[in-house]
């Protein structure tokens, strides 16, 4: 009985989501795609010709967003589900964390990523202390692996929770990138801690 309540609770709020309905009309895949787009509108970051790598890529939403704005780019989007294609995107399945999928980003790539931006987060346990904390993990591989493959004027993109770990990546954060903001856009839930972090050139 709990779980259905949950679960209708979770439909309702869905349906009265202006991001998820704007989605539909738009034929984004998601309403996570409004989070880049506005992190996009505040540090004016695609460029036509980038290369871009979209670690925890599916359904697919941000990687459809950098496709329809940047001309004559390239999309690297790795996730551990399938997807559908997507203009412009060389899709890898697999856990990025892996050095097998490592290693077939790195091959896929013939420059250094222009932008590498991450919208992972685990499987929630519904206690937000614990999935802060495992996401901020996700976070920090995704930020050690950037180092190997950005270009030194790159920026890295990446979903933060408040709480847990946030300070922790934070440091090492500033300790890569000369420059780091943290950002909560407005299609984030109001109830949601999450943040992005935007990073810009290698130090």
């Amino acid at each position: 009985m709990k779980k259905n309540k949950i679960s209708k609770n979770w439909i309702n709020k869905q349906r009265r989501d202006i991001y998820v309905r704007q989605s539909k009309i738009e034929g984004y895949r998601a309403r996570s795609a409004y989070k880049l787009i506005e992190i996009n509108e505040k540090f004016k970051i695609f460029k036509s010709g980038m290369t871009v790598v979209d670690i925890g890529a599916a359904p697919g939403s941000w990687s459809q967003y950098v496709s329809r704005i940047m001309k004559n780019g390239k999309i690297v989007s790795i996730d551990l589900k399938e997807m559908e294609n997507i203009k412009n995107s060389f899709q890898i399945k697999g856990d990025f964390t892996e050095p097998i999928i490592q290693r077939k980003i790195k091959n896929h790539l013939n420059k250094q990523a222009d932008v590498i931006m991450s919208d992972m987060a685990v499987n929630t346990t519904g206690i937000k202390s614990i999935d802060s904390i495992q996401t901020g993990e996700l976070c920090k591989e995704a930020i050690n692996f950037s180092t190997e493959i950005i270009s030194p004027n790159g920026f890295f993109i990446s979903k933060i929770f408040m709480g847990g770990s946030f300070n922790e990546i934070v440091a090492a954060g500033k300790k890569i990138f000369k420059e780091l903001k943290v950002f909560k856009p407005q299609s984030s839930r109001k109830d949601s801690k999450e943040s992005f972090i935007i990073c810009k050139k290698l130090r």
